[in-house]
């Protein structure tokens, strides 16, 4: 890969979000400035401090899905993880607006059943936060369980999709 990827920030109502793109798809889209570096360290890649030609329409889609007007997001996706880990974000991205899923749910997508911790692993390092809805994945006892973001932002998010996935 040798076109650098821009490093940008996203205003939402839950922080700052920074994202890594090149010119024809998102790569990572999180939390922390730090971590979308570690992100391209540990990949190897190259990274610009500008904007891309997918900077307006990520803020565009991500203000939509904010305000309650986009369910499923359509920015093309760059995944770089390893086979299980693809399965994982692959599986969590069938979960449907405004639903969860257990980790064990999620085993069993994968047709690993006995997987379910490997799964909350690869929630873990999920490089593509909110479009790659890994808020959506809780403990089988119906408990939150843990998320990269905090849990304050897990339940903004899961409350954001309740609320309008209802109506």
């Amino acid at each position: 890969m040798s076109e650098p990827l821009s490093f940008f920030t996203i205003a939402s109502p839950i922080g700052t979000l920074y994202a890594l793109t090149d010119s024809q798809a998102l790569f990572y889209l999180g939390y922390r400035s730090d971590d979308a570096r570690h992100y391209a360290s540990r990949h190897s890649l190259t990274v610009k401090s500008t904007e891309s030609p997918l900077t307006a329409p990520l803020r565009q889609e991500l203000s939509a899905y904010f305000a309650g007007r986009l369910r499923r997001f359509t920015l093309p996706l760059q995944l770089l993880g390893t086979p299980f880990q693809l399965s994982v974000w692959q599986a969590l991205s069938t979960i449907p607006y405004g639903r969860t899923a257990s980790y064990k749910d999620i085993a069993l997508a994968v047709k690993n059943p006995q997987a379910s911790r490997a799964v909350g692993g690869a929630n873990h390092h999920n490089p593509i936060s909110i479009i790659i809805p890994c808020h959506r994945v809780i403990c089988a006892d119906g408990k939150m369980g843990g998320y990269g973001g905090g849990l304050a932002r897990k339940e903004y998010l899961l409350s954001l999709e309740h609320r309008l996935g209802s109506s």
